[in-house]
């Protein structure tokens, strides 16, 4: 019946590889697979995505659904793939025009309202994007997550409450139902005279807080890395 063809990514570590998000639907008893080495949380996208579209206003398609996340030997995990999942089942399904598709890369949890919530390592996924050559590429992902991904110079980010705003970025025109590209907030000056400050730092909240707590007592701090990193 259609096919329908998508970009994502996974997180491995610190990387954050690429994803191909593929949807076929085809004829048959009403079934909804994903495959490609999905874990849980991914699997339960089945009924995140349906509850979604429905709540949306979607019709969600009769018939077998398939959903591939390639490639298949790469683990993936979390709520991340719902945003693709759903946009390739509309485009697949014919209700949503896939033209654009190609020129932005997705991410981004369901609620059963279809409204968008956070993720982790937007960041990550950002700064992937990047290193891999796809700068022409758009990120579009949800509103809460958008400074954090806007932190890689140069990133092209659009941000998203809701599927149906989503939807309308591609159905619409050049109007008030396009997605506007994240703008980060203009800098305000420091009185910290340019030294190094723990804000500056994303992540890493357990070496942090072992700092924090040396500092506080005035105790001394012993870092260890692996091997041959003072090198």
């Amino acid at each position: 019946m259609g096919l329908a063809v998508l970009r994502s990514r996974a997180l491995a570590g610190m990387e954050a590889p690429a994803v191909t998000v593929e949807v076929h639907l085809a004829n048959g008893l009403p079934t909804f697979a994903i495959v490609g080495l999905a874990d849980t949380e991914v699997r339960e996208a089945r009924d995140r995505v349906r509850a979604a579209l429905a709540n949306a206003g979607f019709a969600f398609p009769p018939g077998h659904v398939t959903v591939n996340l390639a490639p298949a030997d790469l683990p993936k995990e979390s709520g991340r793939f719902d945003l693709p999942i759903a946009l390739g089942i509309l485009a697949a399904s014919g209700q949503l025009p896939a033209g654009e598709l190609d020129d932005y890369e997705f991410a981004g949890e369901l609620s059963l309202s279809g409204e968008l919530r956070p993720i982790r390592a937007a960041l990550a996924m950002s700064v992937a994007l990047q290193r891999d050559g796809e700068r022409r590429r758009g990120f579009l992902l949800p509103r809460a997550n958008a400074a954090e991904a806007a932190l890689m110079p140069g990133a092209r980010i659009f941000p998203a409450d809701s599927l149906l705003q989503v939807v309308a970025h591609f159905c619409g025109g050049p109007g008030n139902a396009r997605l506007a590209e994240y703008t980060p907030p203009a800098a305000t000056p420091s009185d910290r005279s340019g030294m190094p400050d723990f804000a500056d730092l994303r992540g890493q909240a357990h070496a942090r807080r072992a700092a924090e707590i040396a500092a506080a007592g005035a105790h001394s701090l012993l870092m260890v890395g692996p091997p041959g990193a003072g090198k």
